[in-house]
């Protein structure tokens, strides 16, 4: 598989990960055409798999590779790390606060960012796709930093990031589409609002790798900022929502060490 991608550009190579990545979220909602309901302990115990599986990439996908290709290029590592990952929870942040969105199982009153008329389909579309803006620049930053040729950036740690971001984005498009059906959509449009969260992930990827194959002074800065925005994401919304359940709690831990081990493992054996 490495050797049939590594024929494209890293342009190229960053759209097909995250469309593969895009599809997964739509392999996820398309459970909708099978069920209205899935346990609630299934649903965040695979909300907690996506938060262990982001936290690993954000280390061994971004942020290590990110130091390593630092030191290389003669910046002060430390500082580079810091900037960048600091940088990146910022942008989250900024985006959290003005993207109108409603996270799952609140109610419209809890809603965040500004303030609009929005139907509540349209909000938890909105929440979703805000993990999904990191995640796509991820991956799309990681297949741009191969062309920098650097020892800290590998064809295989770019494929094994993709494919832990396509993993935990099949709970998160079934998090879009059942909660939906629940509430009296049809089959049909519950399913495609929930994949067209992940519409965002090819449009990040793109960017991001065009970005650094452009500015590549800037590497290490972006794969920072990459893994900054993604446990900003883990933090502020995959943990909570996986834990609003007490009973549900160490479970979901569980899970949660289960999705980072994977992806570790992925990134350790690919990278």
């Amino acid at each position: 598989m490495i050797d049939f991608i590594q024929q494209f550009s890293p342009v190229m190579q960053a759209l097909m990960a995250t469309l593969f990545t895009w599809g997964l979220t739509a392999a996820g909602a398309s459970i909708v055409f099978f069920t209205k309901k899935v346990n609630p302990k299934l649903m965040d115990s695979m909300l907690g798999f996506a938060a262990g599986v982001m936290i690993a990439a954000s280390f061994w996908s971004l942020l290590a590779p990110g130091i390593e290709m630092a030191e290389q290029t003669g910046q002060i590592p430390w500082l580079t790390a810091f900037i960048g990952f600091m940088s990146g929870g910022i942008f989250m942040r900024l985006t959290d606060y003005l993207l109108p969105h409603l996270h799952l199982g609140l109610d419209m009153d809890q809603s965040e960012g500004i303030q609009t008329s929005w139907q509540r389909s349209t909000l938890l579309v909105l929440a979703i796709t805000l993990h999904n803006i990191p995640e796509g620049l991820a991956v799309g930053v990681a297949f741009g930093a191969v062309a920098a040729d650097l020892s800290s950036a590998t064809i295989g740690g770019a494929v094994a990031l993709a494919l832990g971001i396509g993993l935990q984005n099949f709970p998160e498009g079934a998090a879009v589409s059942l909660p939906l059906r629940r509430e009296g959509t049809s089959r049909m449009k519950s399913f495609l609002m929930g994949q067209s969260s992940g519409i965002v992930e090819p449009i990040a990827g793109v960017f991001g790798a065009v970005f650094v194959l452009h500015m590549q002074s800037v590497l290490p800065y972006a794969l920072c900022f990459a893994a900054g925005a993604m446990i900003f994401v883990v933090v502020e919304e995959l943990i909570p929502e996986s834990q609003r359940t007490e009973a549900n709690i160490d479970t979901v831990t569980m899970a949660t060490m289960a999705g980072f081990s994977i992806m570790m493992m992925l990134d350790v054996g690919l990278g």
